[in-house]
């Protein structure tokens, strides 16, 4: 079914230091840089008036880098701008931080601006793993931040934590629940760290494999944190995020249900109907494009059918309610069962997936091997 609703993504490529996890977009802050970058963010999204104008904005995520990290002044431009356009009545505006720059007094104007929910980067209670892994925020940080969303009057709030971290222990783990058991915190999302090329990280990794919890160990780790998560009312509704009810992001699910969102900023990528793109990762081209009165894009493809419909399936396995068929046959005027009648065979005789209540949805086993689900399922 066809909708006019969209959603909002706005890059902010700045951060005060870099994670050595990290291969995002980002640049160190610099005051010059940010204020020249906002210039040119602005003028994109004019660019973009005559489409957003028939829209109604659901959501938006401010992301980065590390927003928080940048005068607040020039978040409540972006703001300004946006409110240009048509919202939803229950709007979800969503802003990323970090422990160490939330400030009580960026975390007011945040809520006097429109923005509702807040998602804090701790990655972990313990001080020695957020120094390996180029973190510069203690775990006193994490505490502050929590508190000064919610004097600020947030609370949508959200915690982020990783695991298979260098020097991760499970005790580390059993703490961090703990932790969280204790703020009572209605979104959490616990991610397993990927060793991206490029990053310290992987180089570290490469020099000292034992340094870091094994795959078994990062598997045990997980299902620690899934039903611990359960208890306190924190339900899994994704492979990585847990919230309590009402409380899920719906950003986040706009991307995992194929829904339309539009970009703004660097490296940002949209995606309208089969068109996808995305923009320059240098601020060079990003800058010129703009200077041309030219959409600042770097990349585009219109997806095929089958490219869809693989991308469907592809989220729809991350999402604890699955795959729902009639989602599927509905958008791709398909029968999805007749289309992947072998594929269901094999995984349900695999114990894999579930087929049930007009949804697939993959199995506690099958969540550990989702990839191969996955391209079991890829046409």
């Amino acid at each position: 079914m066809k909708t006019n609703k969209i959603s909002i993504y706005i890059h902010i490529p700045f951060c005060e230091s870099r994670c050595h996890y990290c291969d995002f977009c980002s640049s160190l802050l610099s005051e010059p840089k940010v204020e020249k970058y906002f210039k040119y963010l602005r003028k994109e999204i004019k660019l973009n008036e005559d489409f957003l104008k028939d829209k109604i904005i659901d959501t938006v995520f401010i992301g980065g880098g590390t927003p928080s990290s940048v005068d607040s002044r020039f978040i409540k431009e972006i703001m300004d701008d946006l409110s240009a356009y048509n919202f939803s009545d229950n709007r979800e505006i969503s802003i990323e931080s970090n422990p160490n720059s939330l400030t009580r007094e960026k975390a007011e104007e945040y809520f006097s601006y429109g923005i509702n929910r807040i998602s804090i980067g701790a990655q972990s209670f313990n001080e020695e793993i957020l120094k390996r892994i180029g973190r510069i925020h203690k775990k006193d940080d994490i505490y502050r931040a929590i508190e000064n969303a919610r004097s600020a009057g947030f609370e949508n709030i959200n915690l982020d934590l990783m695991l298979a971290l260098p020097g991760q222990k499970f005790s580390d783990i059993e703490e961090s629940i703990k932790e969280v058991r204790e703020l009572n915190l209605p979104h959490i999302s616990y991610y397993s760290l990927i060793l991206e090329e490029g990053t310290k990280l992987f180089r570290d990794h490469e020099k000292s494999p034992l340094s870091f919890p094994t795959e078994d160990e990062d598997r045990k780790m997980y299902h620690y944190v899934v039903d611990e998560l359960e208890k306190i009312g924190l339900k899994q509704y994704e492979i990585s995020n847990f919230a309590k009810e009402g409380h899920e992001c719906r950003h986040n699910m706009a991307y995992w249900k194929l829904r339309d969102y539009n970009s703004f900023g660097l490296s940002a990528s949209s995606n309208i109907g089969n068109l996808r793109y995305t923009n320059y990762y240098n601020f060079k081209d990003y800058y010129e494009a703009l200077d041309k009165n030219e959409k600042p894009i770097g990349f585009s493809e219109n997806l095929s059918k089958a490219d869809r419909m693989n991308e469907f399936i592809m989220m729809g396995l991350r999402l604890n309610s699955g795959v729902i068929l009639d989602e599927f046959d509905k958008k791709f005027n398909e029968d999805f069962v007749k289309i992947y009648d072998k594929e269901i065979e094999k995984n349900l005789k695999s114990n894999l997936i579930l087929l049930e209540d007009n949804n697939l949805r993959l199995t506690k086993k099958g969540r550990d091997l989702s990839n191969q689900v996955e391209l079991d399922f890829f046409k």
